[in-house]
């Protein structure tokens, strides 16, 4: 089992950027996929981004694409969301996850954070 804990949401303007942690723990070894899903309300989970442990493998959803940078650091067990020039359809409650394999299907994974928000004000 791994816990996650996100960081790092809040209200940004259209336009703005924000950044994302999420600090992993517990059974990590077994879990060295992390990324990002997020869910708007009303809608399902949807993937937005994948890092492999050493960072040299980055997935991305083709709607974050040129906007959201992922990336880690290993000696913190940490992953980042860097995002910049923000949408209003990128509101959403951003879930940090860790697993075996890469999935952009969120029941591929069964580790989970708590969720940040992040609003995109138009």
């Amino acid at each position: 089992q791994v816990q996650l804990v996100e960081s790092g949401g809040g209200l940004v303007q259209t336009g703005g950027s924000l950044r994302l942690s999420c600090v992993a723990s517990g059974s990590t070894l077994s879990s060295p996929v992390m990324g990002w899903f997020r869910q708007a309300p009303g809608k399902e989970r949807e993937f937005v981004a994948l890092i492999s442990r050493s960072g040299s493998t980055t997935v991305y959803a083709d709607s974050v694409k040129g906007r959201f940078t992922i990336s880690r650091d290993g000696a913190r067990n940490t992953v980042y969301l860097q995002m910049n020039s923000l949408k209003p359809e990128d509101t959403a409650v951003y879930y940090c996850t860790a697993g075996a394999t890469y999935s952009s299907d969120y029941n591929g994974y069964r580790n989970w954070g708590q969720g940040t928000q992040v609003t995109v004000s138009s």
